[in-house]
């Protein structure tokens, strides 16, 4: 027994005792999980919803209703947390937010990087790193952070680093929004409580979340909406699935 490995005396280095707990191949939230979201968007054609080149239809319908900060002409910030593709960068950066997009995969950034070039679009600065570690150029403050799907799969220890980033580069006044899997009929993602994820050692594909527990999670933050995300036609200009929860919250 080695007993010359008692070094942990600060919160991320209990962080990193805790995403030893998973096994290698469930990773998805650290550098280490690049490899796997790289062999996910590698194949371009996979039947994967939100592989279109839509916008989230709750992202949309914020900015209908004038939910959002207007931002031309005003030099107003965006995050696109976990990008993938870039589908909702894209449509940032055409309302005239200055936007960064960070992902883990170089794969997925690159595929983003390509949609804007096809598009003409300006304005977008494509990051690809782990966007809770300390040297990822993430500097804020942000008049929006949006997540499409990151959040759902971090370990529960992992939501302290989640909640700190906010924390640190949502402006005063900014606005969250989030879609994540949704517990529950109809639902995606484990269900299992969080202690037992640790025990199996996976995080069984991403996590549900109930409305109640996103409630609670962002509690520091102004509930403006938390709802089931509209199922949306093939038709459609932008994505939706009933699967996910879509939530909008403000930093007062």
């Amino acid at each position: 027994m080695d007993l010359n490995n008692r070094d942990i005396r600060t919160v991320d280095d209990v962080l990193r005792l805790l995403d030893g707990l998973f096994a290698p191949g469930a990773d998805r939230w650290t550098e280490g999980g690049a490899d796997w979201w790289d062999g996910f968007y590698d194949d371009r054609d996979k039947p994967v919803p939100f592989f279109v080149t839509k916008p989230d239809e709750s992202l949309v319908s914020y900015v209908e209703r004038d939910a959002l900060p207007t931002p031309a002409g005003t030099g107003r910030r965006a995050l696109d947390l976990g990008c993938g593709p870039g589908r909702n960068s894209l449509y940032l950066a055409s309302l005239g937010y200055a936007v960064d997009a960070v992902d883990l995969s170089p794969t997925a950034i690159r595929w983003a990087e390509e949609r804007a070039r096809d598009a003409g679009a300006t304005g977008i600065r494509f990051v690809c790193g782990d966007a809770f570690a300390s040297g990822t150029a993430l500097d804020g403050p942000y008049d929006l952070i949006h997540d499409s799907g990151c959040f759902h799969h971090l370990p529960p220890h992992r939501r302290i680093s989640y909640l700190a980033l906010l924390d640190r580069v949502l402006a005063p006044g900014g606005h969250f929004s989030l879609t994540a899997f949704a517990a529950g009929e109809g639902g995606m993602g484990s269900e299992a409580p969080d202690a037992e994820l640790y025990r199996r050692g996976t995080l069984e594909g991403g996590l549900a979340y109930t409305d109640t527990s996103l409630r609670a999670l962002f509690a520091d933050l102004t509930e403006i909406e938390v709802r089931r995300m509209h199922d949306e036609p093939a038709d459609s200009p932008a994505f939706g699935e009933s699967f996910l929860w879509t939530a909008l919250f403000r930093r007062d």
